[in-house]
């Protein structure tokens, strides 16, 4: 009797091949002439189409040599360095989760989310592991900054990362010397849930299925996975990228005028003003990658619809 477990490796193999033929057709597919002269009409549209993509969609989404967006995700070659920080980054997460968790008194949150001064989640925030989600949270940090440094081929994008790393520490360093804004830490730092989910889609898919098209019957349990990474990623980039950041900008100014603007002493504004600059710049960042997202997906069911529509 073949072994199963070879038999599944046989499988994922062949769907992979498959898969990668496929990507290789469409990058080498001809542009129909009809689609050459409507460009040629409108070269402000080309230039927008053909913009450069930020490097977070770049890397974890498949593009053709006319930069449209393809089904699937990058196929993962072989690379130990890489994979060993990938790991890295989603064990020590997991920890970091942890203890946010903790941080929180979940009925209060739920039930009565915004304080009598009118800031919401102050009066939820309980602090008590709050040293060791700090410890922790800055030891992940200054470790994957001083990797990327040393190592810088296991990212892409190791400039934007050391970037990213260290207006992050010195951002971690408000709520540590100001207690005040201790809530916000918690509030902010959920966002590793996403970052957990958007380098799982890469490593638990490294033969680049398209997880919404994925049709294992004999491996349903890794279609399932599949499926299951991409809807938390989305759910969290929505809810946490899109929504709950930009909303915290929202609690800086709730904070700043609370109590008719006696509720933080001087050096408490000085640490939200100074705060308040840096999480603009991450909101701007979330955005700038949320409408280079959402611009590509547009595209891709724009060329789809076109290659319906001419027979292709």
């Amino acid at each position: 009797m073949a072994d199963p477990k070879k038999k599944e490796q046989n499988i994922i193999k062949n769907l992979s091949d498959h898969h990668s033929t496929v990507m290789e057709t469409l990058r080498r597919r001809p542009v129909p002439s009809s689609s050459i002269q409507s460009r040629g009409k409108n070269d402000g549209q080309r230039k927008i189409s053909q913009r450069k993509t930020s490097n977070l969609v770049e890397h974890h989404y498949n593009f053709d040599s006319q930069r449209n967006l393809l089904p699937g995700l990058p196929k993962q070659d072989q690379d130990l360095a890489r994979d060993i920080h990938d790991f890295f980054n989603l064990i020590i997460l997991v920890p970091i989760i942890a203890l946010n968790v903790l941080n929180w008194n979940w009925d209060k949150l739920f039930k009565k989310p915004i304080s009598k001064f009118g800031i919401p989640f102050v009066d939820s925030w309980t602090g008590l592991y709050f040293n060791e989600f700090f410890l922790t949270c800055m030891a992940y940090f200054v470790i994957d900054l001083l990797w990327v440094v040393i190592i810088p081929r296991s990212v892409k994008s190791p400039m934007v990362i050391i970037k990213h790393h260290v207006a992050t520490i010195l951002y971690l360093q408000i709520p540590y010397f100001v207690p005040s804004t201790r809530f916000l830490f918690g509030v902010l730092m959920s966002v590793e849930i996403n970052t957990w989910c958007l380098i799982a889609r890469r490593v638990f898919n490294k033969q680049g299925f398209p997880p919404w098209t994925i049709n294992l019957p004999f491996l349903s349990m890794v279609s399932i996975r599949i499926k299951l990474i991409s809807i938390c990623f989305y759910i969290t980039w929505i809810s946490i990228r899109c929504l709950l950041y930009p909303y915290v900008l929202l609690v800086f100014y709730k904070m700043a005028t609370a109590k008719g603007g006696n509720y933080l002493n001087e050096k408490e504004r000085m640490a939200l003003a100074i705060g308040v600059c840096l999480h603009a710049v991450f909101c701007y960042l979330n955005a700038c990658w949320t409408i280079d997202l959402i611009y590509q997906k547009i595209r891709q069911w724009k060329s789809k619809e076109k290659i319906i529509s001419s027979g292709l």
